[in-house]
């Protein structure tokens, strides 16, 4: 059985940087499958990294993501965690530490990162004050639908080193860094 983290983050003070805890909220009451924990972990970045670090074979990181697309516009990354696990690491302020920062921290903090997506939402502002702009506000339903979806397909997933028979141990989905723009309006 895979274990799979779902966690939502950003800073809800911060305008659409909310829109993983407010995923979250939309996915609180799930009731998720054996293996699957959900939390929001907010602006705890360190938190995250620590939980991490527990190991689980999935993590599906929900937050907002610019990649100059119209507003609302969802995404499925695939982070290279090779990239990731290099880059460096500032500890400038623990309870701001970035994505990428995080999963640079797990290996360092003596875990391993299984498969990570990131279902990222284009957003409108990430001005100082409370609430979503309307276009990501509107997407949250489209943006926790793919969060299950994400989910699903971790938990029937392989479990790592278990091979499909025929298939050499270790083998999986190909690629790194590959996003796919998932447009929902």
């Amino acid at each position: 059985m895979n274990r799979v983290l779902v966690a939502g983050v950003g800073n809800i003070f911060r305008g659409d940087d909310g829109v993983g805890s407010a995923v979250m909220g939309r996915l609180a009451g799930h009731a998720w499958p054996e293996g699957v924990t959900a939390k929001d972990f907010g602006i705890g970045g360190i938190h995250l990294a620590y939980e991490l670090v527990d190991g689980w074979d999935g993590l599906v990181l929900v937050d907002a993501v610019d990649r100059s697309a119209e507003p609302g516009t969802l995404f499925v990354i695939e982070p290279d965690l090779a990239a990731a696990e290099a880059a460096p690491v500032s500890m400038l302020d623990a309870h701001d530490l970035a994505p990428q920062a995080v999963l640079a921290m797990v290996p360092r903090l003596g875990g391993r990162l299984g498969r990570v997506r990131v279902v990222g939402c284009q957003p409108a502002s990430l001005d100082d004050g409370l609430g979503l702009s309307p276009p990501v506000a509107a997407v949250l339903e489209d943006a926790a639908a793919l969060v299950l979806r994400l989910v699903d397909e971790a938990v029937r997933a392989p479990v790592e080193g278990a091979a499909p028979v025929g298939a050499p141990a270790g083998t999986g989905p190909g690629g790194a860094d590959r996003e796919a723009p998932e447009r929902r309006r």
